[in-house]
C-alpha cells in the first residue's frame, strides 16, 4: 500500500472550479464509466441548482470504454459494456469528457473510439480528478485536479460511497 492520500472531496471541489472555467452553454456533460459517470452526474446535479454557474448545463450523458479497448482479450466484457448512454446529438457537439483518473490515455483513446460511432463531435474538451503520469499516448487533460506520481504497480481507484461523498484508494504494491 502507498502512503498517498487524496482528498477526494477537495478535489471534486477543484474540480468544479476548472469545469466552471472551461463551461460554455452550448457545451454537453459525457462521463467516462464509472468514476467520470460518478462525477458529471454530481457535476450536473451540483451546478444545475446555479444556472449562473453553468447555462445550459443538462442531463449528462455516460460513455464507456470496453469495447474499443486495446487490451479487451486480457481484460475480456465487464459490467460497463452496456453503459454508453448519449443524451444529446454527438454531431456538431461541444463535449465536456469527465474522468475520474488519467494514467496511459488508453482508456480515452477508447472512448474517442466509442464517441465517434455515435456522430462527430465539434470538440471534445478533457478534465480529470487526478492525472497520475505515466501516459503512452499523446493525449493531456485541460484540467487536472491534481497531479500526482505513482508507481506503474498501483493502481488508483474512485469510490463513490452511499451518500454520494467520493474517496480514493492507492493499491498495488510499491
Amino acid at each position: 500500500m502507498s502512503n498517498l492520500i487524496l482528498d477526494a472531496e477537495a478535489l471534486y471541489t477543484e474540480m468544479r472550479v476548472g469545469v466552471q472555467a472551461l463551461w460554455r452553454p452550448d457545451m454537453a456533460l459525457l462521463g467516462i464509466w464509472s468514476g467520470g459517470a460518478w462525477l458529471a452526474e454530481r457535476l450536473a446535479a451540483d451546478m444545475g441548482t446555479h444556472p449562473a454557474d453553468l447555462p445550459g448545463i443538462g442531463k449528462p450523458g455516460v460513455i464507456s470504454s470496453t469495447l474499443h479497448r486495446d487490451d479487451f482479450s486480457a481484460r475480456g466484457m465487464h459490467s460497463g459494456t452496456d453503459a454508453t448512454k448519449i443524451p444529446f446529438a454527438v454531431d456538431g457537439a461541444h463535449i465536456l469528457l469527465i474522468d475520474d483518473v488519467l494514467f496511459t490515455g488508453r482508456t480515452i483513446r477508447a472512448v474517442l473510439n466509442e464517441l465517434f460511432d455515435f456522430g462527430r463531435p465539434a470538440s471534445v474538451t478533457l478534465v480529470v480528478l487526478v492525472d497520475r503520469g505515466g501516459r503512452e499516448l499523446p493525449i493531456q487533460p485541460a484540467f487536472a485536479a491534481a497531479k500526482v506520481t505513482l508507481p506503474a504497480s498501483q493502481k488508483l481507484s474512485l469510490t463513490r460511497l452511499d451518500d454520494g461523498r467520493f474517496t480514493f484508494a492507492v493499491m498495488g504494491s510499491n
